[in-house]
C-alpha cells in the first residue's frame, strides 16, 4: 500500500482533531501544539518524507501520527525528526507497545488458545530478533514492518537519539507522546540488544571498562538511566524500587545473579576482582559525593560488593560501607578480601542476602 503523507493543506482540511481520538489530541494540545509557525504533520513511515518537505533545524513542532511500530529504521527516523527540529522543538508520536499488544491477543482469541498464540507470538516477534541463529530469518519473513517494541524501548531509542520525554498518554489501544528535542543524537554508546550485553562502567582510575551480562532490562534500557532515576526513588541495596526497565526474566535472572555469569569474563581480562566495590555507570557514580568518589576509583571493581559484607539499608550507608572497605582494603589487600568473601558467602547462603 502506497505510503500516505498528509501535507499541512490536507491537515487543515481533515484536521488533526478528526484523525485523532479525543485524548491524544488534547494531549498535542497540552504541550503547545500549534505554535506560531513551523509545525508540520505526518502520517508516513519514511523519514524521506520530512527530508522533503522540512529544512534542517527549523521546525518547532513535527506531529506522525503513523506508528512506531512501522517504521522501516526505527533511529534513522527519530535521528531525522532531530535534525529537522530545533533545539526545544517538540515531536508527537505513537505506538502500540508490548503489553497492549500482549492484551490485544489475550482479548481476540478464545480462552486457553489466546495464550498458545500468545505465546507463539513471543517467541517469534521478542526472542527471535534477539539471537544470532534467528535474527536473520526473523527480518527476512518480516521485514521492519509491525516491530513489537516495549515502551521502554521506545523511550531509550528517542533519548538515545537526543529527546526527552514531556507527556505520555495511552488511548484506544495505543500510547501517544511528547518529546522534546535537548540535543543531538548520541553515538557515544552502542545500543545493547542482544541476550548478552556489555555496559560501559567506569573501573578503576575512571578507565571506562565493558562489564559483560546476560540481559535483565528491555533493549535500550541503557539511555533512559538518568530519567528512571529522576523518576523512582532507590531502595535498599542503592537500586531503583520498581525499576521499569527490568524484565520479567530479568527478574529471574537477577534473583539467582544468573545474569552476572558472563562477568567471569572480565574477572579473568582483569578489569574486575572477585570481592570489590560495585562497578557503577557515570550517571550512577555521579550521585556519590566526591570524596567518595575518589576512593572508589582508586581501587579495582569487584563481583562481589561490600553491600553482602554489613547489609546497609540506605544510600549512604552503602557509601560509608564501601569507604570502610577501601580504607581496610589499602591497609591489608589479601586478608581484606578474603575476610569480606567469606562474610559475604554467609549472608548470602544462610541468610538470603540479596539486592534487588
Amino acid at each position: 500500500m502506497k505510503e500516505t503523507l498528509i501535507d499541512l493543506e490536507l491537515m487543515e482540511e481533515v484536521g488533526l482533531q478528526k484523525e485523532l481520538p479525543k485524548k491524544s489530541f488534547s494531549l498535542l494540545k497540552e504541550t503547545g501544539y500549534p505554535p506560531f509557525d513551523k509545525y508540520y504533520s505526518f502520517k508516513t513511515s519514511s523519514r524521506f518524507n520530512i527530508v522533503e518537505r522540512i529544512s534542517s533545524k527549523e521546525a518547532k513542532f513535527i506531529v506522525n501520527i503513523k506508528k512506531v511500530n512501522d517504521l522501516g529504521f526505527i533511529n534513522k527516523f527519530f535521528e531525522c525528526v532531530n535534525d529537522r527540529l530545533e533545539v526545544g522543538g517538540k515531536y508527537f508520536l505513537c505506538a502500540e507497545t508490548a503489553l497492549q499488544r500482549r492484551m490485544r491477543l489475550l482479548n481476540k482469541y478464545p480462552p486457553l488458545i489466546n495464550y498458545f498464540i500468545y505465546l507463539a507470538d513471543f517467541i517469534f516477534n521478542r526472542v527471535f530478533p534477539k539471537l544470532r541463529l534467528t535474527k536473520k530469518l526473523y527480518f527476512f519473513i518480516k521485514g521492519n514492518r509491525n516491530r513489537v517494541l516495549h515502551e521502554i524501548e521506545i523511550l531509550g531509542r528517542l533519548y538515545s537519539c537526543g529527546f526527552k520525554l514531556l507527556k505520555k498518554r495511552k488511548v484506544d489501544k495505543l500510547t501517544y507522546f511528547v518529546v522534546e528535542k535537548v540535543s543531538e543524537p548520541s553515538f557515544s554508546m552502542e545500543p545493547t540488544y542482544g541476550m548478552f550485553i556489555k555496559l560501559n562502567r567506569v573501573g578503576k582510575n575512571g578507565k571506562r571498562i565493558n562489564v559483560r551480562k546476560l540481559r535483565s532490562m528491555y533493549a535500550y534500557s541503557e539511555f533512559i538511566q538518568e530519567y528512571v532515576y529522576e523518576n523512582f526513588n532507590l531502595a535498599e541495596g542503592g537500586k531503583l524500587k520498581r525499576d521499569p526497565r527490568v524484565s520479567v526474566s530479568g527478574k529471574i535472572f537477577r534473583k539467582y545473579w544468573i545474569d552476572e555469569l558472563p562477568m567471569i569474563w572480565n574477572l579473568l581480562k582483569g578489569d574486575l576482582k572477585i570481592v570489590g566495590v560495585r562497578p557503577l555507570s557515570a550517571h550512577y557514580l555521579s550521585l556519590y559525593p566526591e570524596y567518595a568518589v575518589d576512593k572508589r576509583l582508586s581501587t579495582k571493581p569487584g563481583l562481589v560488593p561490600p553491600f553482602y559484607y554489613d547489609m546497609p539499608k540506605s544510600f549512604d550507608e552503602i557509601v560509608q560501607s564501601e569507604m570502610r572497605y577501601v580504607d581496610a582494603y589499602k591497609k591489608s589487600p589479601f586478608m581484606t578480601d578474603v575476610k569480606y568473601f567469606f562474610k559475604a558467602f554467609t549472608n548470602i547462603v544462610f541468610k538470603g542476602a540479596r539486592s534487588k
